[in-house]
């Protein structure tokens, strides 16, 4: 587990740096501490307490095995994000957000695999066939490719959580994510509207230093959740090979346990929510506080039901649509996990990579 990032590094950083107090946004007022100079001073205990938060939520992500796309185009952000994002092998864009990177995936994908079978007709031979004009436009549509999709070409289905340096920047990202309700982690500066900001960072999103440091914290905590999930797999593949000689004086345990143990057992043991499309880090807390705890306790769950539960949990709940989780939840319940991953990616634009 990383280590609580201290207020005094956030401040040395220059993370406390607001806009000009003109340029405001009524709605960051909760996180601003003052004013000094016509500039917003930003509270850097609560820029700790959200990061922490959205550090814990990213790690589940991760741990999870679905992927975090982060985005940040604006030119003091784009060499530290490519850095800090390549090494925990996450897909990020840092040139000109493409229109319908997420609302139209499928279309992305497709010119993913155009790069793919470029470098395919490299290594057969077929592109020194084509002739000097033919060979000059298929190399140039592959700088165009790689340098616009390059670094999401391993996401072959939606992103699991999206990241973002400057929500004013981005404006676009955010509309597309909260339209497929993926959820949205941010740095936001004074001049920003926090309201569609599912895991808000208040802080400065202009200084390399600020954003250094915030994807710094980021990055590990993403990090750690990869390393979890690893050790989970281990964990899994070492009790699967352990010799049946190790039975024997296990026998006498079983009663005790069950006696003791069984009718807790169904109360003690949540699910990752998550892993149902469109479940967010937030919304299954908001469930499982509700009694919702596995995916057979979601399967019986009525749409209506469910709706209700999330617009009493919290207002930022209640523009989701449940009606598909039921139905997923079943599914997983019954450990069709290839067929809900089938269905998932068919109805909101996920692709499989395959060889054409």
């Amino acid at each position: 587990m990383a280590n609580k990032i201290e207020v005094k590094n956030l401040l040395e950083a220059g993370v406390h740096f607001g806009h000009l107090t003109r340029k405001w946004n009524p709605n960051m007022a909760p996180y601003i501490y003052m004013e000094r100079n016509g500039i917003h001073v930003i509270n850097l205990y609560k820029t700790a307490a959200k990061l922490e938060e959205a550090k814990e939520a990213l790690k589940k992500i991760a741990a999870s095995g679905r992927k975090i796309l982060f985005v940040a185009t604006k030119k003091q952000a784009k060499d530290i994000v490519a850095d800090k994002v390549a090494k925990v092998n996450m897909p990020y864009i840092t040139e000109r957000w493409p229109g319908g990177m997420l609302t139209n995936f499928v279309t992305i994908r497709k010119a993913v695999k155009k790069m793919t079978a470029i470098d395919r007709m490299k290594k057969d031979g077929t592109f020194n066939t084509l002739s000097k004009k033919e060979r000059l436009q298929v190399d140039r549509l592959r700088g165009k490719l790689e340098k616009n999709l390059g670094s999401i070409a391993d996401m072959t289905r939606l992103p699991g959580a999206i990241f973002i340096v400057d929500t004013m920047r981005e404006h676009i990202a955010v509309k597309e994510a909260q339209k497929l309700n993926i959820p949205i982690f941010a740095m936001v500066d004074t001049n920003s509207d926090p309201r569609a900001i599912d895991f808000v960072i208040p802080s400065n999103d202009d200084a390399g230093k600020s954003i250094e440091i915030i994807l710094s914290e980021v990055t590990s905590a993403v990090a750690d959740g990869l390393a979890e999930r690893k050790a989970d797999k281990l964990a899994e593949k070492d009790t699967s090979e352990t010799p049946a000689t190790k039975e024997a004086p296990v026998k006498e345990e079983p009663k005790k346990v069950e006696a003791k143990a069984t009718p807790e057992a169904k109360k003690v043991t949540p699910e990752d929510l998550t892993k149902i499309e469109g479940v967010g880090p937030k919304t299954a807390e908001a469930l499982q506080a509700n009694g919702i705890v596995t995916y057979a306790d979601l399967a019986k769950a009525t749409p209506d039901n469910i709706k209700a539960l999330l617009v009493a949990a919290s207002p930022r709940l209640a523009h989701l649509e449940p009606e598909s989780w039921p139905k997923q939840a079943q599914m997983a319940a019954d450990g069709k996990w290839d067929e809900l991953k089938e269905w998932q990616d068919s109805v909101k634009g996920g692709v499989e990579d395959s060889e054409e």
